[in-house]
Order: C-alpha cells, then structure tokens, then sequence
C-alpha cells in the first residue's frame, strides 16, 4: 500500500514541476517581449512579469521539484531491482537532463530579477520545447518499460515539435504581418 501511496505523490508532484517549468518559460517569453516595447508599459509589465515569475518558481516549481525527487528516490529505496532495470538507467539519465534543465531555468529567474536577461521570445519558444521532449521520453519509458519502444514516441514527438515550430513561424508572420 505505500507504494501506491508514494507513486500518487510522486506522479502529483511531476505534474505541478512540470506545470511549473512550462509556464515558467511561458513567462520569459513575456518578459523578453517587453524589449520591443516602449516605456513606461516596457518597466511596468517587467515589474509584474518579475512577481508572477519569482511566486511561480518559489512557492510552486522549486518545491514540487524536491517533493518528487524525494517520493521518485523513496520509490527506488522500496523497490531496488527497478535499478537493475536499463529502461530505469535511461529513465534517470532524462532525470538528471531533467535536473539541468530546471537549474538553467533557475539561472533566467536570476537573470529577470538582475535585469539582465538577453534572451528573445523566439529562443524560450524554443527553450520550451527541452522540457516537453523530456515529458514524452520518460512517460514512454515508465509505461512500456522498454529502452528502445520509447524511441518511437519520441521521434514521433520530434516529428510534432517540427510542426509545432513551422506553426509558431507561420504564426509570427501572421502576426507581424497584421502590424
């Protein structure tokens, strides 16, 4: 019964990290827009965008972070031979991509609040795109439990992103375009 229990906080907790860091990066996109933009809505949107983007990473993404890092670690603790388990090996090497990832993030939270972030919306359009590949590869990995059918989701996924990305393009020349 605990592995049940440690499973449901361990999947609740992705889910909120995962929502975390998508709209994270949701809002650098935000906050990158607000160079084109001219003064005083440029300072006042940062201020706001600062706020929303300082509640969001500490009192939502950082701790669902170490929450399901704790109940994923407790879940290994109880059950030892997933470590045997090479679908387990490259489950954890998306987790440390994982790891870096939010830590990159951490670094543009910093950089809103130094007001110093140089990046453009077209590069968090991109950035987005890390978090949501390492989704699709660990969810295919822990439902087949296989090293090599997860491929297939993710090229399938790539396949997408392609799409999504000559979307996002078509979308910005449509939107310039009514400019």
């Amino acid at each position: 019964m605990l592995y049940l229990y440690l499973k449901s906080l361990h999947v609740i907790f992705i889910v909120c990290w995962f929502a975390g860091l998508f709209y994270i990066v949701r809002l650098f996109v935000y906050y990158a827009e607000t160079k084109d933009m001219p003064e005083p809505k440029a300072e006042i949107l940062k201020e706001q965008y600062t706020i929303m983007t300082n509640r969001l990473w500490n009192i939502i993404t950082w701790p669902a972070a170490v929450l399901a890092t704790i109940f994923g670690i407790w879940l290994l603790i109880e059950i030892p031979a997933w470590l045997s388990q090479p679908w387990m090996h490259v489950k954890l090497l998306f987790v440390v991509l994982l790891i870096a990832y939010h830590l990159k993030c951490h670094q543009f939270v910093m950089q809103i609040n130094n007001r110093t972030m140089t990046k453009t919306s077209s590069f968090f359009r991109i950035w987005n795109e890390g978090a949501t590949l390492i989704l699709f590869s660990v969810v295919f990995l822990v439902i087949l439990k296989s090293t090599f059918n997860w491929i297939f989701g993710v090229v399938g996924l790539v396949g997408l992103s392609i799409l999504l990305m000559l979307g996002i393009r078509l979308y910005k020349k449509i939107r310039h375009s009514r400019n």
